[in-house]
């Protein structure tokens, strides 16, 4: 009997992808006798290559190697010859959406994403909106599994959970983490200006953790150029602040060191699911997208979220709009006392 091997696609965004690890890991402890391999970016072979035994990732370069149609029917000739038995489209784009059809038409059992665009578009309404709470992308990703009959039932608590990361060696600049400290993560910037917490008022934060908290060590989380310059104005201002990213160079050290931390502030942005795979708990703040879309981190609670009611939110899924009012009025009048707050709360609670 031929062994079922599923085939589980998923490019995109980091956050987008890093949501699907509590789904495929729980495929992968429900159905301990199916093959699993996830396709994906280079940068996300972390996520998976230690996920489960019965899980592989195969990297693609879709934007070089694998780029337009000759690339793509490279990348499914490679993929055919694999003998899959199950095809799992979870993203729900072109480039997909053609390697669905080739498997399709070579007699491939297929399925793909819903994407509830409909309750999407009525949730960011311009006028009147429909606030409801959307099915989580978690969910939609179960969904497919389901229909090529793989249901599962979604049980994830951490990429540490089994104690690996406490054979991790940090850089001599982070240490050893002492019984006093509490260690906060700050990722205080995100792909789209809609997501981002003015960094003035985010440095305000800062501030007031330090001073709230002298036995605290902040770390941040961002590797671009322009969080590289910010960290590294705030290291020089203020002690007890790491570049954590610049240090760690890698998305398993950067792992690795949220799994020690007692608290992360995020925006909502892909290092709220990294903490979330990490298990720790996280402080989102919300601008123009809301929790209601169902990108919330998995196992993170909704009452942690830093949010302001306005009639024009959510005006964006992805943050990516120009803002409604042009102000960011969403994001300038959260005060860094709300975040403070919320944030001690979390660590006071900590689970």
């Amino acid at each position: 009997m031929k062994t079922e091997h599923i085939l589980i696609i998923r490019f995109s965004a980091m956050g987008d992808v890093a949501m699907t690890v509590p789904v495929v890991y729980s495929l992968a402890k429900q159905y301990p006798d199916l093959r699993i391999t996830m396709l994906s970016r280079g940068f996300a072979r972390p996520f998976f290559e230690n996920l489960a035994p019965n899980v592989s990732f195969m990297e693609a370069d879709i934007k070089s190697e694998y780029r337009g149609i000759k690339g793509l029917n490279a990348l499914y000739r490679r993929l055919a010859a694999k003998k899959f038995t199950a095809i799992a489209d979870l993203h729900g784009v072109l480039r997909s959406d053609y390697l669905r059809m080739r498997f399709c038409m070579d007699g491939y059992k297929v399925a793909h994403i819903d994407k509830h665009r409909a309750d999407k578009r009525r949730l960011t309404a311009a006028g009147v909106k429909r606030m409801v709470q959307l099915q989580s992308s978690f969910q939609n990703y179960a969904d497919v599994l389901a229909a090529l009959g793989y249901p599962v039932k979604i049980e994830f608590k951490s990429l540490f959970a089994s104690g690996e990361c406490t054979e991790q060696v940090f850089p001599e600049e982070i240490g050893v983490k002492q019984p006093s400290e509490k260690w906060i993560g700050i990722a205080p910037f995100a792909a789209h200006e809609g997501k981002i917490y003015p960094v003035r008022l985010m440095e305000k934060v800062v501030q007031q953790l330090l001073e709230r908290h002298p036995d605290s060590r902040i770390f941040f989380f961002g590797g671009g150029a322009r969080e590289t310059e910010v960290f590294g104005e705030w290291c020089g201002k203020y002690d007890r602040c790491t570049d954590a990213s610049g240090l760690m160079r890698g998305i398993k050290g950067e792992l690795a060191l949220m799994s020690r931390l007692d608290v992360m502030i995020s925006m909502d942005s892909a290092n709220m699911h990294l903490a979330s795979l990490a298990g720790t708990q996280v402080v989102s703040v919300w601008g123009a997208t809301h929790p209601y879309a169902g990108f919330m981190g998995w196992g993170q609670s909704v009452g942690n979220a830093v949010q302001i009611d306005l009639p024009c939110r959510p005006c964006s899924i992805y943050g990516n709009k120009p803002c409604m009012r042009g102000d960011y009025f969403c994001l300038k009048n959260i005060s860094p006392e709300q975040i403070v707050e919320r944030t001690e709360f979390v660590m006071n609670n900590k689970r």
